[in-house]
């Protein structure tokens, strides 16, 4: 199919700015995301009676699946139960709206659609420079943990972390010998990495081994006895490195003082509270099993056993602290299906092209397994897919790395003139 070229790199310029200003500037990821989606939008009802333009709907059925599921179980559930929280739909309507631009995406070259290596390597470098400015300004010293004005601790550096590893799966297909590009992506790494580091947040740092993990098989890392010792060693050196700051050696002591307290009967800390939590929602999800208090009820449910003396009234919350745990309790047993499958959707496709031998597939399936198990890791112990400028990004993301896919074995199976010219 032939799309205008002003389509084309309008595409690509908001492909960039989407992960590139979504530390610095609130709401600016929704409004290219939803430019995205206009235009993608407009190609549909353009293309609708074109053959296969929506095969790949059913060609990337759990993709598909995972991605609609959550919104129709809302649907369905507010009518069961009878109210009516259109809020609720906010943020998880963002993967609905992934579809139609995973249809757009996957028809441009693929060359264009690396661009959104640069914006997340740009995304990393804002943060970095966050920190930065910050600091100049007091925001944030050795005690207390960076964000920004319009989100926690913990989503930014989770965020920060995530853009900063991107930047390096990205370099598979910008050509990791190019010493230009792989100096600019190792900074990128060093910025957000660092952003992250000044964040605090522990959950967010359990993904760490599993980008390397993945890193090393992009990379083959481990094909050799050679790069296996030397990727070792290095993996050694810097978690030794970072273990001996101060930063975090004090979140991990903490812990380990929370801990030591919870044994001694003292639940009112950070982790305690949070066992508490997690503790109240499993209750209210055996008590619901089927479709949970109903989502966005959490924090009334929560009130209601504080006030009959069955929880604490400090723990009453509008969220679980947790994906799985808001949403065993928010939405039973059929909201945990539909987390399942948009776990499933969102890393099937990845994990499957993780091998090939094209370094453009195989940098877009491992780019696409780093979100999909980032949202998991951070998900343990936060809720991910709350905030709007998260489920964007992520929503923006996958329809983007799995259409390099889907777009490279297009281009693949070209005659080889053609295909250098794309």
């Amino acid at each position: 199919m032939i799309f205008a070229p002003s389509l084309i790199w309008l595409s690509t310029a908001l492909l960039f700015l989407a992960p590139a200003v979504n530390l610095v500037w609130r709401g600016g990821t929704g409004y290219c995301f939803f430019a995205l989606v206009a235009l993608a939008l407009g190609a549909a009802i353009a293309n609708r009676r074109l053959p296969g333009f929506f095969t790949a709907l059913r060609t990337y059925s759990w993709f598909t699946t995972g991605m609609l599921a959550f919104v129709v179980v809302l649907i369905a559930q507010q009518l069961l139960l009878g109210y009516w929280m259109p809020r609720q739909f906010d943020s998880l309507a963002r993967f609905v709206f992934a579809l139609p631009l995973f249809l757009l995406l996957r028809q441009f070259p693929s060359r264009n659609l690396r661009m959104v290596g640069w914006g997340c390597a740009a995304g990393a470098f804002g943060a970095g420079a966050w920190a930065l400015v910050d600091q100049l300004r007091g925001g944030w010293t050795d005690a207390s943990r960076l964000n920004n004005y319009y989100t926690n601790a913990i989503p930014f550096g989770d965020t920060a972390l995530l853009l900063a590893f991107l930047a390096i799966f990205t370099l598979g297909w910008d050509g990791p010998r190019n010493g230009y590009v792989l100096t600019l992506k190792l900074l990128a790494l060093i910025s957000g990495g660092y952003a992250s580091y000044l964040s605090g947040t522990r959950g967010g740092w359990l993904a760490i081994p599993i980008f390397v993990i993945l890193l090393g098989g992009q990379f083959h890392w481990f094909a050799h006895k050679k790069r296996l010792l030397v990727a070792a060693l290095a993996i050694v050196v810097c978690g030794a490195a970072l273990l001996s700051t101060e930063r975090v050696a004090n979140r991990v002591e903490a812990v380990t003082a929370d801990v030591t307290s919870l044994r001694h009967g003292d639940d009112n800390t950070s982790v305690g509270l949070r066992l508490q939590l997690w503790h109240a929602s499993w209750r209210l999800f055996t008590e619901h099993p089927v479709f949970g208090v109903g989502k966005g009820k959490l924090v009334d449910a929560l009130g209601d056993m504080a006030d009959h003396g069955e929880a604490k009234a400090e723990i009453v919350n509008e969220r679980a602290h947790s994906d799985f745990f808001s949403t065993i309790a928010e939405t039973g047993v059929i909201g945990t299906l539909c987390l399942i499958l948009l776990y499933f959707g969102l890393s099937v496709y990845f994990w499957r092209n993780r091998a090939s031998a094209d370094p453009a597939t195989r940098a877009a399936a491992c780019s696409g397994l780093a979100v999909s198990f980032s949202t998991i890791v951070f998900g343990l112990t936060i809720d991910v897919l709350v905030p709007v400028m998260v489920t964007a990004l992520l929503a923006l993301l996958s329809a983007t790395f799995l259409a390099v896919i889907d777009a490279r074995k297009r281009e693949l199976q070209q005659p080889a003139g053609e295909q250098a010219g794309r």
